[in-house]
């Protein structure tokens, strides 16, 4: 007969010594008041329980000892000293204090720690302990764990020899740990510690991030039961791979960031057990092999983690040589953006059944959308945008499918219908193609996951009625809806019947909607929460507005309003007293608005971009523009009848990047608070009325490229104005054109143009660009400027960032043409015409190989042109007409397509040209002005400088590929990108781009 003993004889497991230990540990750990004491695992922890029992605490099942102890991601209120009760638990075989937050002052790992020589498992990893690590820690040889990682910082230190110790002692170490514990080099050692290669029990080595150099011990990668090897982010540590053993226990292999090189063995392929492998950001070079092809169980493949940064042979990264990737059948992701793919999309795609989603945007595909792609059976996301992709879109698709963008490319021919039936669908990106027909918006609005739509910039007509909003919720979650270009002739009235519609990025421009804008658009907003709207509206035929008092709804939040291009008339909608209003960016630019800016605008907020330029105001500008310092980033008042003084209280911390108040009538001086703008790129204060001198201050800003002051009433010297040893360095447009400066040529602002001596003819061309960070997009702001070229006044709306000119033409400059012109190799356009300079021509000018306009006309030159001239391979436009020259006309090469007009005015010059120099080269015509623009009936009384400037709409080209000065008159243009979350996410990026007619052709050859 078994008689049960009652429960409360149970017997407690726990020992108390270790009992009292713990409780000991977590009152000085843990105070009562603290949010920490109700910790998951202290909170477990009270007096009277069994220990054993505990949350974090396991005891052993013979003898009761505690032997393990996990507080990982506890939350502890002081640090731990070696007084601690925690270090009289010897029989501690397991301690895992990762991710442990602290809230006292930072702690060091005790030296106490050495004296629990039981220890088989040590993990600190990731909890803010700092300094050096203990010497003592050695002591504990029964160590098969050792993992003090603290990724993102440096905070612990370890110095070689230390790491050397523990090396000699831990024989029978698995894991070894030390990723971004800083092992600084001395003057003995610097590297890896080669002891290391003797440990044949290791299994999982991480070294990243710890600032190691010298040569990596190759004999580690042979290591019998090596699994995981991770030496990344360190840029010094070199190395290379040796051929590798068939059998090779490895699945990880983390090298990016290192200084490991040369070429990938075919033996990588015997890594048979290989599941990640990262490599880019090192020195490789030579060719990809092959047998990658064998590594059959890497699941993700990104481009990013093999080639980037390194220097492999391009003919390894075609789409035939990289068929090996089609072996790797379990491959789930697959990213190939941005690596200049050519042809059509690989067939060995097809092999990839498990493949959940594939990037190839931003490369060179051509041909058409393999129709067995699209319907891969796992396949969730997929981005073929930026290729050059032709045909139609078939109707296959995977039932999964979630994201599917085919942006930017050449597709053509009708929508597939049953786009309307994937209902997992979230994004649709389908711009910038050329399909046609016409479309119902309706097709996507049962669509209850869709999150983003794009159906700009292509050759269909698009209808928005007809949406339904009975029984339904049309587009229960859309957040972007692009339609910009799409023919529409009306607003989408879903949005205004629809009161719980979450767009907040909408985009109607390019299209024909006409008349007044609807009240309702300006209240969309009111559900986001405080997110507000981006509306773009621009490129329209909008007249007015249909409620104009008020015209923003108190609870209609817009974050970005575009507004520009229409026909808009009136005065300046602003929002009235006392609202303070959350506007960001605000563009109403080219239209046909009118009379003074009120101060009412002083009631915006954080406003970032301002765009009134070519409008109709007058009257004075509101001083309270320079209030926005701290926000406003670009503000662009050209092409107005603004009068009176430049704003003139920007503060510190100005944000400003660009100001352009040119082609106005603005008087007084240039605003001396403008050197507090530190990251100003653009100033163009230019065609205006200014009286001042050289803003020699300017030159604190290392940051200027673009500085004109054309057309005022600027006058002195400029040499002896200099301001600071690098001031305007980077400086790559300077315009002083029609001033009153005098003096000699200012040769120490050549002397510091960085940009202007830099000649580097592969350099990929981009475009001057101001991106402003708003709350909810990233918006690219393309900054325009007009120059005299060629005689004529051209407007870049886009700005080429390696062009360079120098115009300092119609003013009163003296003295010669200093010799360092001849360093400005970058030099595109170079005019100083209309000034009283004397001597000769530099021969130095045949060193500036980028030029292509050069005027030195109405000067007093004397002496002959320099035969060095006809070096200058890219020169269109030469005119030296009206000096003193003499001699002959040198021939050759550009010389022989000049008239004779260039050179009249020269009594000297001998004008017939060299047959036996210029062959029969056929000299190309005058360069014809444009024709007038036709009088827009004002009568005002203007500059002749300024009435020039009402070519507002003339179109002018001279050329771009071989010409970078050719311009067009046209307004600057906005690129909207999509919210940061949303870039971040899925790297979308929608950008706007100018349609620029040209009338002239550029420069024939």
């Amino acid at each position: 007969m078994v008689v049960a003993k009652p429960l409360s004889l149970k017997k407690k497991r726990c020992r108390d010594e270790e009992l009292a230990a713990l409780l000991q540990f977590k009152r000085g750990m843990v105070a009562p008041t603290d949010p920490c004491y109700d910790d998951p695992v202290a909170g477990t922890w009270r007096e009277g329980d069994d220990c054993c029992s505990w949350d974090g605490v396991e005891c052993d099942a013979r003898t009761d000892h505690v032997i393990s102890l996990d507080l990982s991601e506890c939350c502890l209120y002081s640090f731990i000293n070696s007084s601690s009760s925690l270090f009289t638990l010897t029989h501690l075989q397991r301690i895992d204090l990762s991710w442990t937050y602290y809230m006292d002052s930072s702690p060091h790992i005790p030296s106490a720690i050495g004296n629990l020589s039981s220890l088989t498992h040590l993990n600190l990893s990731n909890s803010n302990f700092v300094g050096e690590i203990p010497r003592e820690l050695s002591n504990i040889t029964t160590l098969v764990s050792l993992d003090l990682s603290s990724y993102g910082n440096n905070y612990l230190v370890m110095k070689l020899q230390s790491l050397e110790g523990l090396v000699r002692h831990m024989i029978n170490l698995k894991e070894l740990h030390l990723s971004f514990v800083n092992l600084p080099s001395s003057s003995s050692s610097s590297g890896v510690p080669h002891l290391l290669s003797n440990f044949s029990s290791l299994e999982s080595l991480r070294l990243g991030g710890c600032e190691l150099q010298a040569d990596f011990p190759v004999a580690i990668f042979d290591l019998p039961k090596l699994k995981m090897l991770d030496i990344s982010g360190n840029r010094d540590l070199k190395g290379y791979l040796p051929n590798f053993r068939l059998g090779s226990p490895l699945k990880s292999l983390l090298l990016s960031d290192t200084s490991f090189g040369g070429a990938l063995p075919p033996s990588i392929g015997n890594l048979a057990s290989m599941e990640q492998l990262e490599i880019y950001n090192c020195k490789f070079t030579g060719k990809l092999p092959m047998s990658l092809g064998n590594l059959t169980r890497i699941a993700t493949f990104e481009e990013a983690m093999i080639w980037e940064g390194n220097h492999f042979s391009p003919d390894s990264l075609t789409k035939t040589s990289l068929s090996w990737i089609g072996k790797l059948t379990k491959l789930t992701g697959l990213d190939f953006r941005d690596m200049s793919l050519m042809g059509e999309i690989p067939s060995w795609l097809m092999n990839l059944t498990q493949l959940t989603y594939l990037y190839m945007d931003r490369n060179r595909l051509t041909g058409p959308v393999p129709s067995w792609l699209m319907s891969l059976p796992q396949l969730v996301r997929i981005d073929l945008s930026h290729n050059q992709l032709t045909g139609q879109l078939l109707s296959q698709f995977s039932h999964l499918i979630e994201e599917l963008d085919v942006s930017y490319n050449n597709l053509e021919g009708s929508l597939p219908t049953n786009l309307s039936t994937l209902n997992n669908l979230y994004d649709l990106s389908l711009m910038s193609n050329r399909f046609v027909g016409s479309l119902e918006l309706s097709l996507f609005s049962r669509l209850k996951s869709l999150y983003s739509l794009g159906l700009s910039y292509n050759n269909f007509s698009l209808s928005v009625k007809n949406i339904s909003t009975e029984n339904v919720v049309p587009f229960p979650n859309l957040t972007f809806l692009d339609l910009a270009s799409c023919n529409v002739s009306e607003f989408p009235t879903f949005l205004h019947t629809n009161k719980n519609n979450t767009v907040f990025h909408l985009d109607l421009s390019g299209n024909s909607i006409t008349g007044q804008i609807s009240s309702w658009v300006f209240d969309l907003g009111q559900n986001l929460h405080g997110n507000g709207i981006n509306l773009y509206l621009s490129h329209n035929l909008l007249t007015g507005f249909e409620r104009q008092h008020p015209l923003f709804h108190p609870r209609g939040l817009i974050r970005t309003l575009d507004l520009r291009h229409n026909m808009l008339q009136g005065s300046l909608p602003i929002p009235p007293p006392p609202s303070i209003y959350t506007l960001e960016s605000y563009l109403i630019s080219n239209n046909y608005l009118s009379g003074e800016v009120s101060n009412l605008i002083c009631s915006f907020r954080d406003i970032w971009l301002l765009d009134l330029s070519f409008n109709r105001f007058s009257g004075k500008l509101p001083q309270c523009l320079s209030n926005f310092s701290q926000s406003l980033s670009s503000l662009d008042l050209k092409g107005n009848k603004f009068e009176g003084n430049i704003p003139s209280a920007w503060g510190n911390g100005c944000q400003l990047q660009m100001i352009s108040t040119s082609h106005n009538q603005l008087q007084g001086q240039l605003p001396r608070s403008l050197a507090n703008c530190s990251s100003l790129e653009f100033v163009d204060f230019g065609n205006n009325k200014i009286t001042d001198t050289f803003p020699s201050w300017l030159g604190t800003i290392t940051s200027l490229s673009v500085l004109i002051l054309r057309s005022n009433r600027l006058h002195g010297a400029i040499e002896d104005d200099l301001g600071s040893s690098d001031g305007f360095s980077n400086l790559r447009v300077f315009d002083l054109s029609n001033n009153n400066f005098r003096g000699n040529l200012p040769s120490k602002f050549i002397n510091m143009a960085n940009p202007m001596r830099a000649f580097n003819a592969s350099r990929k061309m981009e475009y001057m660009t101001a991106y402003l960070h708003t709350s909810q997009e990233v918006n690219s702001f393309n900054y325009s400027m007009t120059m005299n070229v060629k005689g004529s006044d051209l407007n870049y709306p886009m700005i080429p960032d390696i062009f360079c000119a120098l115009d300092f033409s119609a003013n009163n400059f003296d003295g010669w043409i200093p010799g360092v012109f001849g360093d400005l190799a970058g030099l595109q356009v170079l005019n100083l015409s209309r000034n009283n300079l004397s001597g000769r021509i530099p021969s130095s000018f045949s060193n500036m190989k980028s030029l292509e306009c050069l005027d030195l006309s109405r000067n007093q030159l004397s002496g002959h042109i320099p035969t060095e001239l006809t070096k200058l391979t890219s020169l269109s436009s030469f005119d030296v007409s009206f000096n003193n020259l003499s001699g002959p006309i040198p021939q050759g090469n550009e010389f022989c397509t000049f008239e004779s007009n260039p050179y009249e005015g020269n009594p000297g010059l001998s004008l017939k040209p060299s047959d036996k120099q210029c062959g029969n080269a056929r000299s190309l015509p005058p360069l014809q002005h444009p024709p007038s623009p036709p009088d827009d009936g004002d009568d005002d009384d203007e500059d002749d400088s300024e009435s020039e400037f009402k070519m507002k709409w003339m179109i002018i080209s001279i050329g771009f590929v071989s010409g970078l000065v050719g311009g067009v008159i046209v307004g600057n243009e906005l690129t909207t990108r999509k919210h940061y979350w949303f870039v971040k996410t899925f790297a979308k990026i929608q950008r706007w781009q100018a349609k620029i007619s040209c009338v002239s052709k550029g420069k024939e050859k």
